[in-house]
């Protein structure tokens, strides 16, 4: 059995920091954001809808039973296909790029600086990026979860009516509000996983190197758990926010007048909806996908994020 493992193993050793390394890592967050988001689709689906409409549903359960009834399992995971692409194209240009910055800033031009500066540097820009990808799959997912009756039933459906209605700059309409949400969500993110392995293995008395693969990934999931709670009280008033532009935003309305009108009507309490569960979704969310990254690098020959 071992023997047959030893195969499964890619045979070629990766050169960190290499294109090599760097196009691993990119693949990496493929694997680690697309799957995650799309099972929790269900979790995401009922938040959008609280946050636009707070008085539609009492409860998560509630909501979840009243789903099911009416359209099934299929309604429950509606909207998974623009929210597997979409995420899918973030994970890769959050990670890889995490990895490209953070060689670059820290390795390059200032190796001498503060790590956690160059933590968060390095996951702003990476994030910057990312969410140009991310962008116009999150408008369709947000147009299709937050109307009532759907606003479309499929990701080709949905990207030929933005497109037909309002041009391609539809898609782009809520860039500004999700830069203001996913980058302080991913610099919380990857700053705090960083720190956070880090004072874990302090904690342990040991180096990472003493400790196996399976540990090692046990530490990143228990460090993304962590990150993942700090990521959600952060980033989500602009949540909010980006649910209420792609489903709220009059006819020819500039971004801001449109966050003004809405803030005015939810107000600053408004902003906290669906708080709650967004906790627990992103810190599952946040810890699977660290565990997954990571298993992977370990998978490929490559040490596991952080703790050095």
């Amino acid at each position: 059995m071992s023997g047959k493992l030893e195969q499964l193993k890619p045979q070629r050793k990766i050169e960190l920091f290499s294109g090599s390394y760097f196009a691993a890592c990119t693949v990496g967050g493929v694997i680690a954001c697309g799957p995650t988001h799309t099972m929790v689709t269900p979790l995401d689906l009922v938040k959008c809808r609280r946050q636009v409409d707070d008085k539609l549903y009492k409860s998560n359960t509630q909501a979840w039973k009243m789903i099911y009834k009416a359209e099934g399992i299929r309604g429950i995971f509606f909207g998974w296909s623009p929210t597997f692409v979409g995420y899918a194209f973030q994970g890769a240009g959050k990670y890889g790029f995490y990895e490209v910055f953070k060689y670059l800033y820290g390795d390059k031009l200032a190796p001498n600086a503060n790590k956690t500066v160059i933590y968060l540097a390095a996951s702003a820009s990476a994030e910057f990026l990312a969410d140009i990808a991310l962008c116009p799959l999150e408008a369709i997912k947000v147009r299709m979860q937050t109307s009532i009756p759907p606003y479309a039933h499929s990701l080709r459906e949905g990207f030929s009516k933005v497109v037909a209605q309002e041009g391609y700059a539809g898609l782009y309409k809520g860039l500004y509000p999700l830069w203001g949400r996913q980058i302080p969500y991913t610099m919380v993110k990857f700053a705090t996983f960083e720190k956070a392995v880090e004072a874990i293995y302090k904690q342990l008395g040991k180096p990472k190197e003493s400790f196996n693969s399976l540990q090692q990934t046990g530490v990143s999931f228990l460090g993304g758990y962590i990150a993942g709670i700090g990521c959600a009280v952060v980033s989500h008033p602009a949540d909010v926010m980006v649910s209420k532009l792609n489903s709220d935003r009059k006819a020819g309305e500039g971004a801001g007048q449109a966050i003004t009108r809405i803030y005015g009507n939810i107000g600053f309490k408004g902003l906290w909806n669906g708080l709650p569960v967004r906790i627990f979704m992103i810190g599952t969310l946040t810890a699977f996908q660290w565990l997954i990254y990571d298993s992977f690098k370990v998978y490929l020959g490559l040490p596991t994020t952080g703790g050095h």
